[in-house]
């Protein structure tokens, strides 16, 4: 492990129970991180979505795969990002393989497509066990706090 929750908090503006990086465990700087979030079974999401076979949903496995991008930023600027700044997300291009269920270890690396002072593009792709269940590219911009 590079980073645990702590460091995390650190540069990601989110708190449980929308936190949805575990730890970081690689880290390219500017290139490539790869994180990792376990999928509780106790977690909220999972008792309504879906009640006789639970599956983490789609939009949180994006949130997950942006967090991840974030991450990424941060070691690409971390000039710009120790600031806290406002992370919009403009498009999102995903495609989902496989269903992610309760204890399944998600893994995500983010490469970096293109990221700039203050937007940027970037993939993400999700597996567990090797096996890719989820890619999205996104990309967003960056605005300061005034």
């Amino acid at each position: 492990m590079i980073w645990g929750k702590e460091k995390i908090k650190t540069i990601l503006p989110h708190r449980e129970p929308f936190l949805f990086i575990d730890k970081v465990t690689k880290i390219e700087k500017g290139k490539h991180i790869t994180a990792e979030k376990f999928i509780d079974p106790g977690s909220d999401f999972l008792k309504g979505h879906f009640p006789d076979q639970p599956v983490m949903p789609g939009v949180l496995t994006i949130e997950a795969m942006a967090q991840a991008g974030i991450i990424l930023f941060y070691t690409t600027k971390p000039k710009v990002a120790r600031s806290h700044p406002y992370y919009y997300f403009a498009k999102v291009q995903a495609e989902f393989m496989s269903p992610i269920f309760p204890n399944d270890t998600l893994i995500l690396d983010a490469y970096n497509i293109k990221i700039l002072d203050y937007a940027g593009i970037i993939k993400t792709v999700a597996t567990i066990k090797g096996k890719i269940v989820a890619e999205a590219t996104c990309s967003f911009a960056v605005k300061k706090k005034k």
